[in-house]
């Protein structure tokens, strides 16, 4: 078998910083993770129409701020003065999404591992894998653990790649392109990826010993109910992402979760 790539990650991965918990890819999201016990988050990052880098999930503002219309298409500076709570809860109406370097800088402080899907407008898939390679260099340390980037879309990571080849990079995919997994699995191997991440549901047996004989590591997303994560522990995947941080304890690695 092909050797694995390194992975110095935790298992547990908490979803866009809390899950559902608090409002996603805020910082008041992130620092309730903390309190759970996580030490792995998962962000979403694209860029500005200034070319900073924020956080926010969807391609528009509707849904998760009181604003409507394309994220990408404000300034960092308007973006900053959006309220990204409110649609959450009141106990965090004002909220305000955070840069993708002030989210960096927080857990460099704190000593946690961050996974940044890079999750582009559409049309600047290059350019946001890109800023997301140059932001790491200047401010992660290369002597410790590096972030993970992970996207759906391949030029994103080629991006990435071609800034900072050496931040481990991961394919998300959600529906095989070829029914098989086998597609997905060489552009994986072509970026030089350290992972697939898929839709829990598509892992098997099979599966993961295809990618593992690869050299790619296992992950899954977005896993919310104990016998899926359980099933995914059996079959030998390597990483679990969650909204459930209130259910799942991190420091859960093995049988009878």
């Amino acid at each position: 078998m092909t050797n694995l790539k390194p992975w110095p990650y935790p298992r547990w991965v908490a979803h866009r910083g809390a899950g559902k918990l608090a409002p996603e890819n805020t910082l008041s999201a992130f620092r309730l993770g903390a309190l759970h016990g996580y030490r792995f988050f998962e962000c979403d990052a694209k860029l500005s129409k200034d070319g900073v880098l924020f956080l926010m999930h969807d391609a528009t503002l509707d849904r998760t701020t009181n604003a409507s219309g394309v994220g990408g298409e404000l300034t960092m500076g308007e973006i900053a003065q959006l309220d990204a709570g409110s649609w959450h809860s009141r106990a965090y109406a004002g909220e305000a999404l955070p840069t993708l370097e002030a989210l960096a800088r927080w857990c460099l402080s704190n000593h946690l591992d961050l996974n940044v899907e890079i999750k582009p407008t559409p049309g600047q898939e290059l350019e946001t894998g890109r800023a997301c390679g140059a932001l790491m260099n200047r401010i992660w340390p290369q002597d410790i653990t590096q972030p993970l980037f992970t996207s759906f879309k391949p030029e994103a990571l080629q991006g990435a790649r071609e800034v900072a080849p050496h931040i481990p990079r991961g394919l998300l995919v959600d529906k095989f392109a070829d029914g098989t997994g086998d597609a997905d699995l060489k552009i994986a191997t072509d970026l030089d990826c350290h992972a697939m991440v898929l839709n829990h549901a598509l892992w098997d047996e099979a599966l993961v010993a295809k990618v593992h004989g690869a050299g790619l590591r296992c992950s899954s997303y977005t896993v919310n109910d104990a016998w899926a994560a359980q099933r995914l522990i059996d079959l030998g995947t390597d990483g679990i992402i969650t909204d459930r941080v209130d259910l799942f304890s991190p420091a859960q690695t093995g049988k009878h979760i």
